[in-house]
């Protein structure tokens, strides 16, 4: 798209998955007027993907998660209830409970709920069409197009920009039906396997069964044989899933999820690119990892707080963009089996 094409918006937002759509509705809601390019289809990467557990209570989050993971928690009923009223569609949550497996084999109930992405998605996008955001899908951010909005943020995922040290992080899942006889209706999670069942509409009746934690690039294929393990780790936690004859597969997929080093996300303002040419400011929102649902209502509000130079409501210390030295890029081989959002 040519360059001229283009509005000058106050933000533009480059990325169009449930980060840069929340972002974008948030500022909208505050005045802004708002530009988001999307190279693909939007919510069509991580977001889509996603299991959907809301898990600010997983064991397993890096502490310094924990003040993002709460407010975001908190935000929730206001972001569904804003969604619903601009698109008209409810987005219902499928459970309301985890059942958090421990080493020893004990088990914790957690006050936990989950949602479905895909309906989270479609919900979403039809709200941001009901507003004056400017959606383009298929459109990258070209050279000096930044230059067209008074601030920038990369909400690109796992396609990380301007010198962000994101990668990705590859998981794969399944869905399948749920045996006959068998009431599933909390979420079974335990550190190499979580168990998401699916209660109201097209998906009623089956449960997600996740994920592997793969550096694989950005390989999206899937592989007989760790879906035949993720169902032999299910059957441990919920008998009879295991038998492809009373579960029958419905999908598999993967996905590929933005990570960091640490675990968490980064969230703030960039230092000037190099160069002579005078550039807005530019902020990121990336390296959600597989917490993208959980943390989207509270990445906009805070992220939205920058951009109008705002005083955060929580410590945005330990998501700084610029904490990590640049050339250090750890991975680990092979496919690893744990859970994701």
């Amino acid at each position: 798209m040519a360059l001229s094409a283009l509005p000058q918006p106050d933000v533009l937002i480059a990325g169009a998955g449930i980060i840069g759509l929340s972002l974008a509705l948030e500022l909208h809601a505050r005045g802004a007027q708002v530009l988001v390019l999307e190279r693909d289809t939007a919510f069509s990467h991580a977001s889509s993907a996603a299991a959907g557990m809301l898990a600010n209570l997983d064991p397993h989050n890096p502490p310094a998660l924990s003040a993002l993971a709460h407010l975001s928690i908190s935000l929730y009923p206001a972001f569904l209830q804003r969604i619903e009223t601009l698109s008209g569609i409810p987005v219902p949550y499928q459970t309301d409970t985890t059942i958090q497996h421990l080493s020893n084999t004990e088990t914790v109930r957690l006050d936990e709920r989950s949602l479905d992405p895909r309906q989270l998605g479609h919900a979403l996008r039809t709200a941001i069409q009901a507003t004056n955001i400017d959606l383009r899908e298929h459109t990258s951010l070209a050279p000096g197009q930044a230059a067209t909005a008074k601030q920038i943020v990369y909400a690109t995922g796992a396609w990380p920009q301007l010198r962000t040290q994101v990668f990705p992080r590859k998981g794969q899942m399944l869905r399948v039906r749920i045996p006959a006889g068998i009431a599933l209706r909390e979420v079974h999670r335990r550190e190499d396997v979580y168990l998401v069942p699916r209660t109201l509409g097209a998906q009623a009746g089956t449960v997600l069964i996740g994920a592997t934690v793969e550096d694989s690039g950005y390989d999206t294929e899937t592989h007989a044989v760790d879906l035949a393990r993720l169902r032999r780790l299910a059957a441990e936690l919920v008998p009879r899933l295991d038998s492809e004859t009373e579960a029958p597969q419905i999908e598999a997929w993967a996905g590929i999820r933005p990570a960091t080093a640490d675990s968490l996300p980064l969230l703030g303002e960039r230092g000037p690119t190099p160069g002579p040419l005078a550039t807005p400011r530019e902020f990121v929102a990336t390296g959600h990892f597989r917490n993208g649902i959980l943390l989207a209502p509270a990445t906009a509000v805070v992220m939205a707080d920058l951009l109008e130079n705002k005083q955060a409501s929580i410590d945005l210390e330990p998501f700084s963009p610029e904490r990590f030295n640049l050339e250090r890029k750890p991975r680990t081989n092979g496919p690893i089996f744990g859970h994701g959002s």
